[in-house]
């Protein structure tokens, strides 16, 4: 089997996936939105006024202000303060939009900032998050973010100040996020590099991607099996019904970021399913496939044809189809969709060794669209 080998490259996304008519509404993470939620009850603990709108640091350094969607103080003699502020995701398609980020206020005795997450915010039960097992999942910089905020008001190193976040419904929020998968239970994460959601923005999509690899790897796991969305992934767990979840990570278009986290984390086998349209472009050397920045390489699929024995009308046929998927519907009425499905899946076998410079095992399966069946392998699953 000899072919040229295609050059390797991992594309950048632009800002937002999508081409607009008009610019994209960028918004604010939850971290943002706790650090406001934040300042304002504790501002309300000092003044005993609370505030209708509070201005924080974003971790860049600008400055930008949050109204505050309510804030009241307990009653005398309780020295407690909350405040809510509504996260606003922009344009952004987050299931956090509209959430109420919750900071309850009060004093405590020794000095510094107690940092708790309350109800709707997720606790930590698996290694590999860089947070404490048993903690609340408020990641490094909101951490950060909130201690700089609650210090604009108060002097941490005399004043002691406990702060718990919480998002009422956070726990039903969660079962559209990949959190349980991560060991995150109740709630969801208190999350933002920036402070700021980016519309349409895919920078999350693959710092999950490489945070579930580091996961995966602190529990000890050594093989990592890559799936493009759902239903590759129902057909990755029938095909190695022995691997715990947490060994199944949906890769999306950043099949090249999740190698290298592998590669990097120390692990010994890599495993891609997918479907034809995903693998086209791989075995194109392409490591991260959205469509705006790659495309199904037809004249490689009619050069599998050839391959596979396709005669050269059936060749023709391939090389001029509409997409992946009519390429492989054309093998399937030609009876050749398991030999073709098999070279195409052992190229995408040689771009993913060449990509990890042979550092892990790999192996690839091409499942149906629905993925109900493998319908090609490299090798593992053969026919």
């Amino acid at each position: 089997m000899t072919y040229a080998e295609p050059p390797l490259r991992e594309p950048d996304l632009p800002r937002t996936a999508k081409v607009r008519p008009r610019a994209l509404r960028t918004g604010w993470t939850t971290g943002a939105c706790a650090t406001a939620a934040a300042k304002a009850a504790v501002t309300a603990l000092v003044t005993g006024v609370p505030p209708r709108e509070v201005e924080i640091g974003l971790p860049a350094g600008r400055r930008v202000s949050f109204p505050v969607d309510r804030c009241e103080l307990a009653p005398p003699p309780a020295a407690r303060a909350e405040a809510v502020v509504v996260k606003d995701a922009g344009d952004d398609p987050d299931v956090t939009h509209g959430a109420h980020l919750t900071a309850t206020v009060e004093w405590r005795d020794e000095p510094g900032l107690d940092l708790a997450g309350g109800p709707g915010v997720g606790t930590v039960t698996k290694p590999g998050l860089g947070l404490p097992v048993g903690g609340p999942a408020i990641n490094e910089t909101p951490r950060r973010m909130i201690g700089q905020a609650v210090a604009e008001v108060v002097d941490l190193a005399e004043v002691g100040v406990r702060v718990v976040i919480s998002v009422p419904g956070g726990e039903v929020m969660a079962r559209k996020t990949t959190n349980r998968r991560l060991g995150i239970l109740g709630g969801i994460s208190i999350l933002g590099t920036t402070g700021i959601v980016r519309p349409f923005s895919t920078a999350s999509w693959r710092a999950s991607v490489v945070q579930a690899v580091h996961v995966m790897a602190a529990q000890g796991e050594r093989t990592v099996v890559l799936c493009t969305g759902g239903r590759t992934e129902r057909a990755a767990r029938a095909l190695l019904p022995e691997l715990p979840e947490v060994c199944f990570v949906e890769v999306g278009d950043f099949t090249g970021a999740a190698v290298t986290a592998a590669v990097g984390d120390g692990m010994t086998g890599v495993v891609f399913v997918g479907m034809a349209g995903k693998l086209a472009k791989l075995a194109a050397g392409v490591l991260m496939t959205h469509y705006t920045r790659s495309k199904v390489d037809l004249s490689l699929l009619g050069a599998v044809t050839a391959e596979a024995g396709g005669d050269p009308a059936l060749v023709a046929e391939v090389a001029a189809a509409n997409t992946g998927r009519h390429a492989y519907e054309l093998w399937e009425a030609a009876g050749l969709l398991r030999p073709a499905g098999d070279l195409l899946c052992h190229r995408v076998h040689q771009v993913l060794l060449r990509f990890a410079e042979h550092a892990v095992d790999v192996d690839v399966a091409m499942v149906d669209f629905a993925g109900d069946r493998l319908v090609a392998s490299s090798g593992r699953w053969a026919a």
